[in-house]
C-alpha cells in the first residue's frame, strides 16, 4: 500500500565564517578603453554563480551590460584574496567588496568626465546606456568607450581596489551572548512524499520552498540554488551514507554510495522572500547552503505524517522504515 504525507521543515543559518573569525573579501576593478570592465576577485565560482553576480553588480553601477564585464577569479598572480567559496558568503561579502571597488573606479571616471564635458562637479555626471552624460542634458554626452579611450591617451586609468569585512564577535562562553554571525538566512519548506508500506521505498513528490535572500540580484539563479539545495537534501534524507569499517570506506563508488538523479527529483516550487538586507549589495544576502537545510526535516516529517513512524537517524532507508513499521505493528 502506498500512503502520502506532508511535512514542514524550517531553518535559520548564520552566513559567513562567524564567531569573530576574520572574514575579508577584496576586489580590483578596471574600466577599459573599449568600454568593457574587468573585475578581479579571489572568489572561486564552483557553480553557485558568484561570477555572474559580480558581473551584474559592476554592470549596474556603470550603466553597461553584464556581458561587457569580465570576471577573473582565482588567479593568484593577479587576484586579491576573497576568502573561500564557503559559508554562503560571496554574494554578501565579495559582492560588497566589488561595489566598493567599482565605486572607486567610477568616482575617478566621473571626475574626469566632469572636466571633459565642462560640468561644474562630478555629481552632475551620470553613467547610463553606455554613455557618460550631464544629468538632465542628454545632448551633453560621450560614449563610455570614447571617454575612457581619450583619458588613456592622457595617461589616466580608472581603477578601483577595496575590501569588505563582515563584523562578528565571539560568543561569550559564560553568558552565551554575542554577535557570532551576520547576516542570517531563513527558510521553510513543505515536502509531500509517498511511502510504499510493503517495500519501505519513499518517493518525494513535491517540495515548496520559501527562502529569505534579501533582494534577489538574479532571481533565476536563486531558483536554481534552491533546486540544487533540495536535490542535496533529498540525498541526505533518503540515500547518502558513508559506511566505515576499521577506518576504511566500504562504499567508495557511486554504484554503492547513492545520490539522487534527475529522476529522483520532486516537483519544486521556489518562493523568493525578498526582505531587504540593508547591509548587503543591493539589499541581498546569501542563499547557497541554507537551501538544503529544511528539506531533510520536511521529508522526515512527511514520512511520519504518511505512515506514523519517526525516523531518528539518516538516511531514512527502506530498511529503517520497514523496521519502524514492524515495531509499530507490535504495539
Amino acid at each position: 500500500m502506498k500512503k502520502r504525507g506532508r511535512g514542514l521543515g524550517c531553518a535559520w543559518y548564520g552566513t559567513g565564517y562567524g564567531n569573530g573569525f576574520p572574514d575579508v573579501s577584496s576586489a580590483f576593478v578596471e574600466i577599459h578603453d573599449d568600454g568593457s570592465v574587468s573585475v578581479l576577485t579571489g572568489a572561486i565560482d564552483v557553480g553557485q554563480g558568484s561570477s555572474t553576480i559580480f558581473a551584474q553588480i559592476a554592470a549596474e553601477e556603470l550603466g553597461i551590460d553584464p556581458e561587457e564585464v569580465t570576471v577573473i577569479s582565482g588567479d593568484t598572480d593577479v587576484t586579491p584574496d576573497s576568502g573561500t567559496s564557503a559559508a554562503t558568503r560571496h554574494t554578501y561579502n565579495t559582492g560588497n567588496a566589488v561595489i566598493k571597488a567599482v565605486a572607486q573606479a567610477k568616482a575617478s571616471l566621473l571626475t574626469y568626465a566632469a572636466r571633459a564635458l565642462h560640468c561644474t562637479t562630478a555629481d552632475g555626471i551620470e553613467l547610463k546606456d553606455h554613455k557618460v552624460r550631464v544629468k538632465g542634458e542628454p545632448s551633453r554626452s560621450l560614449p563610455l568607450a570614447e571617454l575612457v579611450s581619450k583619458a588613456r591617451l592622457e595617461g589616466e586609468r580608472f581603477l578601483g581596489s577595496d575590501s569588505y569585512t563582515a563584523r562578528t564577535t565571539r560568543v561569550n562562553p559564560e553568558t552565551g551572548q554575542g554577535a557570532p554571525y551576520w547576516p542570517y538566512a531563513f527558510g521553510s519548506q513543505v515536502a509531500e512524499v509517498e511511502v510504499d508500506t510493503e517495500t519501505g521505498n519513499v518517493q518525494v513528490l513535491r517540495v515548496a520552498a520559501a527562502h529569505d535572500l534579501g533582494k534577489a540580484i538574479n532571481p533565476l539563479q536563486a531558483e536554481g540554488q534552491i533546486a540544487g539545495g533540495i536535490a542535496q537534501g533529498v540525498g541526505f534524507a533518503l540515500l547518502e551514507e558513508v559506511r566505515l569499517s576499521e577506518g576504511r570506506i566500504k562504499n567508495p563508488t557511486f554504484s554503492q554510495y547513492l545520490i539522487p538523479t534527475v529522476l529522483d527529483m520532486p516537483e519544486i516550487r521556489a518562493i523568493l522572500v525578498e526582505e531587504p538586507e540593508g547591509t548587503g549589495p543591493y539589499d541581498a544576502k546569501g542563499l547557497g547552503e541554507p537551501a538544503m537545510l529544511p528539506t531533510i526535516a520536511a521529508i522526515v516529517n512527511a514520512i511520519d505524517d504518511a505512515v506514523g513512524v519517526r525516523i531518528t537517524s539518516l538516511p531514512a532507508t527502506p530498511e529503517k522504515i520497514l523496521a519502524a513499521l514492524a515495531e509499530q505493528s507490535k504495539k
